[in-house]
């Protein structure tokens, strides 16, 4: 997947977390689902100009205008909430009295379910390369459960299914 939605350099990229790579990639997907719609509306009046004998009528440069600004003002309302999301979650990631967010030292309760279960993947998948010392290490980290909640379960099958 090409990643456009945010203008940022190869090092502030390699520098963005798991959280914020998973909602970088969650608003490219909305992006490109915008990008698609408008195509398949346009094409869908230009069948229906042809149809009617209109091709190549200023009804459709008309009809592709407005749908190219209605899509890239939703596009530039998706950054915007991303960009706000980003730094957001760049302030959240800094810490509290405790230090700073890290799991499993100082764990981030601030984060969603499915945030918590990103951040705590990234921890396993970096601590070891063997799959069964790292289900085994996984296994035995209450810490986790509680933490994870439901999806205590859902990242035990993942680093199962490595093993």
């Amino acid at each position: 997947m090409t990643i456009d939605i945010v203008d940022l350099t190869d090092p502030e990229y390699s520098d963005l977390n798991a959280v914020q790579m998973a909602m970088v990639r969650t608003a490219q997907v909305k992006k490109n689902e915008i990008l698609a719609k408008a195509d398949e509306e346009k094409a869908e009046i230009s069948q229906r100009l042809v149809a009617n004998n209109f091709a190549r009528s200023y009804v459709q440069v008309m009809a592709n205008a407005r749908i190219t600004t209605a899509a890239n003002a939703q596009i530039q309302a998706l950054k915007e909430d991303l960009d706000y999301q980003l730094a957001y979650e760049a302030l959240e990631s800094e810490g509290n009295e405790n230090g700073p967010y890290r799991y499993p030292e100082n764990p981030n309760y601030n984060l969603m379910p499915s945030q918590r279960f990103l951040v705590v993947r990234e921890y396993y998948m970096s601590v070891t390369d063997d799959p069964d010392a790292r289900l085994q290490a996984y296994t035995v980290d209450t810490l986790a459960r509680s933490y994870l909640g439901e999806y205590y379960i859902t990242l035990y099958d993942l680093l199962a299914s490595y093993c």
